[in-house]
Parts: structure tokens; C-alpha cells; sequence
């Protein structure tokens, strides 16, 4: 019988440190639900490094992921890691915590400041705790190839016996060559008790990762790091391919569907693409699928508020309060009451505070042959400001004009703009959903010019953040 190899994808840890594959909040769920439907075994993230934010992103992860594992590494900088990390992850169907430890001498000496002796300590302390909350602990040695052998027996020999699953080695330098690695793989291998797994990691510094990644298969590893976008690690798609058709030869298959995995990937590309035109206000926009809301006046205050919270609002007690009041009037004249809908009220109903910004007055400029521009005064206080700003058309010209007068940028959750009267001068109503410290405002404006009801829309959602923040 075959070995089964477990596959995990890099894809979000290592966008944290890449400008360029910089990823949305939404985007980063959409990516983890493609992935999850690939049979692909684990999906891994960055540690948490802005608490509220990335804390409420792992719970969401957390909760949209059903199949696979999720691993999060502790940030080694941060006093109570362990716990911080394990409150956002613990809500996974499959949890894993990682502990990501430098092991050349190198590496130990400037990213943890720290000694030989103190980083094997630190290695067993972490394991232990990790492992008394979360059964699939992960211990990752990196740059294990410049590491002192002697060392790394210590390191992965304080991870193994305080309880770390699996032990994962990492070639940060990328410069082995395929048979090297075997030789190192087949060490640890040998050294690791029967019941530890070996994942690796492969640099591909010298293009060779895949090679590496098949080679560490044949010398025993049980998992591999890969990443279907990028030439930085081994090729999800190409190493799934080369196991699938060298099964035999490799003694070892996996679980990832191959047609899911060719159109996750399509998808995944197209989102990583460093061509894309640079981010603006309209780029966070990722295509997600609303919750399926149906909600009639019959409902219970306690439903509506549940749908509420699955839009990823939170609500005080008075603007729930608001929002059921206003949610009923709306069902008393109609059928049903859906996402778009709820939306609508929320924005209405919660959280209204005097503005903090004032529109005086905008100018677009658009057309089929030139750049959209936007001209925007906004007041505040006694102070006039303003700003000029070039956009994707108008409404994203005037995003960024906004924008530029507050000096923040906003992530932009969704956008809808929907007609709310008939006829040639028909009323557009425009809601906005912001996001900042994880947390989502929304924001509406109705006029007969999309574009006016576009901007009061945004401003009310930036007005809620700038009273909230003061």
C-alpha cells in the first residue's frame, strides 16, 4: 500500500511578506475556500502579528474551512503566543499550531537574538504548551540545511518528546541539489521517532524545488510545502502531477483531485498576478458568495440578529435593536428579506453619529478617452480639504479622492447599487461596506446620480469609523 502524502499550500504565509501578493480579507477566505475543496490536507497562515485583525481573520478562516487543516504559527517575539494564537484558531474543524524556529547559527543570532542553548529551550517550552491545547503541533526547522547536525538532533529532539506531530524541515538557501537533500531528508528521517511525520520546504533558489520536493518524497518525507502561483517554493500543480504519474516509482500518492485543482488554480493565479493595475479602493473586491438569506416578518429577533452576524457585522445592543425595528417595517412589505436587503438596513438603522466629514462639493471628469478624475471638498470642522485623484471611472476616482483627504485607506468589502424608484429619474440607492480593524461599517446614500449617492455612501461608512476611532 501506498504512502499517503499530505500537501499544505504557503500561499497566505508567505503574502504577508510579499507587497506583491498582497491579498484582501476577503480574498483570503475565497482563496481558502478553493483550497479546501482541492482534498488539498492543509492550508497555512501567517502568524499574528495586529491582534484584533488578524486574530478575527483566523476565526474566519477557521470557520470556512471544513476540510482541511489549518495551521498558524505562534509569533516567537510575543510573551503569550501560544494562547493569543490558539483563541483564534481553536473554532477548526482541523486545527494546527506551528512553532517556526531558525536553526543555523545565522538565522538564530538575528532573528531571535538568542543562543544555541536558549533557542532549544524556547523549542521545548512552546511545544509543551501548544501541545496542551491543540493535538497537531507542528514543529518547522528553518534553514535546516546550514545547521550544525549536532544542533538540529537537539532542536527537533526538544520538539519530538514535549509533544510536537510533526516536524518539518526547511532549505531557506535553496541551494541543494537534489541528491544532497535526499541525504539530509533520509538523516532526519531516520532520526525522528515512528510516530512524528517529516514535511519539508524547499527554497527554489536554483529552480530545483520540485526536483528537491520529490526527492525528500522518495527519502521518506510525509509532507510537502508547495504553492500553486509563484516561483518561490514547489509548484502545487506540477508536484501533484509528477506524484500522480510517478506513484510507483515514489511509493507514495495523495488525496488533491486534479480537476478541482486546475480551475482553483486558474483562479488563484489570476488573483496573485503582480500585472494587476495597482490596488485601489475597487481591488479589494473579491467575488464571494452572500449568505443565503431568506427572512420573513415571522422571524425571531434572535434569527435576524444571527443573519446579521453571518454578514460580519457587530452590532450594540441599541443598533440591534434599531435594526430588528427597521428589519420588521421592511418585512411587513415584503415577501421575503435577503442579503442585499438586510444590508440596506444596517446601514440605515445602526450606528448613525453626527459627521465627522461634510461633503461641500465634487467634480467628475470621465469618458471614453480619457482617465477618470474626481475634484472633491470635504469639510471638517472649519477646515476645507480637498483633493484630485485619478480612478478606475468615476466612482473609484472619487473613492480615492475621499480617501486621500482623510489619509486612510479602507478596505472595501462590497459595494451594490440598486434602483429604489422608476422612470428616467429614478433614485439609485448606493450601500458601502468598510472594513478596518477587522471589524465592518456600512454605509448608505441614495440620489438620482449613482456617483453622489456612490460618495455619500462612503462617507457615512468613514464617518461611522472616524467617530468610533476619535
Amino acid at each position: 500500500m501506498k504512502r499517503k502524502i499530505t500537501i499544505g499550500d504557503i500561499t497566505m504565509k508567505q503574502a504577508a511578506d510579499k507587497a506583491d501578493y498582497a491579498f484582501s480579507f476577503r480574498e483570503k477566505i475565497e482563496l481558502a475556500k478553493m483550497l479546501d475543496k482541492t482534498g488539498l490536507s492543509v492550508i497555512e497562515l501567517a502568524p499574528i502579528t495586529d491582534g484584533k485583525t488578524d486574530s478575527l481573520l483566523i476565526k474566519s478562516l477557521a470557520s470556512a474551512v471544513k476540510n482541511s487543516a489549518v495551521a498558524v504559527p505562534l509569533n516567537i517575539s510575543e510573551a503569550d503566543t501560544v494562547e493569543t494564537t490558539w483563541n483564534a484558531l481553536k473554532g477548526a474543524a482541523h486545527p494546527r499550531l506551528q512553532i517556526s524556529v531558525p536553526v543555523s547559527t545565522v538565522q538564530m543570532e538575528y532573528f531571535c537574538h538568542k543562543k544555541p542553548a536558549a533557542i532549544v529551550e524556547m523549542i521545548a517550552s512552546l511545544t509543551k504548551q501548544s501541545r496542551a491545547l491543540c493535538p497537531d503541533v507542528e514543529f518547522v526547522a528553518e534553514d535546516f540545511g546550514r545547521s550544525d547536525i549536532s544542533f538540529l538532533w537537539q532542536a527537533i529532539e526538544a520538539a519530538t518528546q514535549n509533544g510536537a506531530t510533526t516536524v518539518t524541515v526547511c532549505d531557506a538557501a535553496g541551494n541543494l541539489l537534489p541528491e544532497e537533500f535526499f541525504d539530509l531528508v533520509k538523516q532526519v528521517k531516520e532520526h525522528l521517532p515512528a510516530d512524528v511525520r517529516l514535511g519539508v520546504r524547499c527554497s527554489n533558489e536554483f529552480y530545483l524545488a520540485d526536483s528537491c520536493a520529490i526527492a525528500a518524497v522518495r527519502a521518506g518525507a510525509d509532507e510537502i510545502k508547495t504553492a500553486p502561483f509563484g516561483n518561490f517554493t514547489v509548484s502545487l500543480e506540477r508536484f501533484v502531477k509528477i506524484l500522480n504519474v510517478k506513484a510507483d516509482v515514489c511509493d507514495a500518492c495523495c488525496d488533491v483531485r486534479a480537476t478541482e485543482l486546475h480551475r482553483a488554480v486558474e483562479q488563484i493565479k489570476r488573483l496573485c498576478q503582480t500585472n494587476r493595475s495597482k490596488p485601489t479602493s475597487f481591488s479589494n473586491i473579491a467575488p464571494t458568495e452572500r449568505p443565503d438569506i431568506q427572512l420573513t416578518v415571522r422571524d425571531s429577533k434572535e434569527t435576524v440578529l444571527k443573519a446579521v452576524q453571518s454578514l460580519n457585522f457587530d452590532l450594540t445592543d441599541e443598533d440591534a435593536d434599531n435594526v430588528y425595528n427597521e428589519f420588521l417595517k421592511a418585512a411587513a412589505t415584503h415577501e421575503t428579506v435577503g442579503a442585499k436587503e438586510l444590508d440596506a438596513i444596517i446601514a440605515t438603522a445602526a450606528f448613525q453619529v453626527p459627521p465627522t466629514y461634510k461633503l461641500e462639493n465634487y467634480v467628475i471628469n470621465s469618458g471614453n478617452i480619457i482617465s477618470a478624475t474626481c475634484h472633491i471638498l470635504l469639510k471638517k470642522g472649519d477646515d476645507v480639504l480637498e483633493s484630485v485623484c485619478i480612478g478606475d471611472g468615476p466612482i473609484d476616482a472619487a473613492f480615492q479622492a475621499i480617501e486621500k483627504v482623510i489619509g486612510k485607506h479602507y478596505e472595501l468589502d462590497d459595494f451594490q447599487i440598486q434602483a429604489v424608484t422608476e422612470g428616467r429619474e429614478a433614485m439609485g440607492e448606493t450601500v458601502v461596506r468598510l472594513r478596518s480593524e477587522g471589524k465592518i461599517y456600512s454605509g448608505r446614500g441614495i440620489s438620482t446620480d449613482i456617483v453622489g449617492s456612490s460618495i455619500a455612501a462612503y462617507l457615512n461608512a468613514v464617518n461611522k469609523i472616524a467617530f468610533e476611532e476619535a
